[in-house]
């Protein structure tokens, strides 16, 4: 079983610069399923809104579809300009970063901000500062909506595992926590990874 520092991840430039985006196993063209339940339900249909961890950009293309002002970042430039030339083909206007969230350039507040597989990602040390720095990039009253593995999800390889207990632990101190619930990640695996949607918002 991997240690907490020895987790290998891909060279996320070179996998975005080799690699057909639609072949990705996070690969999903619609708006993911949970966060348009949450929107739908917090009737939340318009706003600056941030895609962190952008990856093929989909999710800011639909973000962008229905009327979110839209950022959307990664560390990745290949990510970044291949999400660029997708949204020109489209028409969409996005405004397109490459970022490093633990060290962002960022400077803009924005009233959504969602992440679909970024955090999970982070070393433990490093969750202190992904939480600093995103809820400082919230409107007060602005929503992060976050989507992990599940600890539910079998195995240790890849991203890590997350309980509810967890969560609210991690991000407790700095944001309230409106919900937590367990779902999947949808994409192009056959049978599809466990996850938590969680939805958190800045009180003050």
């Amino acid at each position: 079983m991997p240690s907490d520092h020895d987790r290998a991840f891909p060279r996320w430039e070179t996998l975005y610069d080799e690699q057909e985006v639609e072949s990705m196993p996070w690969f999903n063209p619609e708006l993911d399923e949970d966060l348009k339940g949450a929107l739908d339900e917090l009737g939340l249909r318009h706003g600056s809104a941030l895609d962190l961890g952008t990856g093929p950009g989909t999710q800011a293309m639909q973000l962008a579809a229905r009327g979110f002002d839209v950022t959307a970042t990664d560390i990745s430039e290949a990510a970044i300009r291949l999400g660029r030339e997708r949204a020109k083909a489209r028409g969409l206007n996005i405004a397109w970063r490459q970022d490093d969230i633990l060290k962002t350039g960022l400077e803009q507040r924005f009233d959504l901000i969602f992440d679909r597989g970024c955090f999970h990602v982070f070393a433990p040390e490093r969750r202190e500062d992904y939480v600093t720095a995103v809820s400082d990039l919230l409107n007060i009253g602005g929503y992060l909506a976050l989507k992990c593995f599940s600890r539910l999800q079998p195995g240790e390889q890849g991203p890590y595992r997350f309980t509810p207990e967890q969560i609210r632990k991690i991000f407790g101190a700095r944001l309230k926590i409106l919900s937590i619930r367990e779902t999947v990640y949808q994409g192009t695996l056959e049978e599809l990874p466990r996850a938590l949607f969680c939805m958190l918002r800045r009180e003050s």
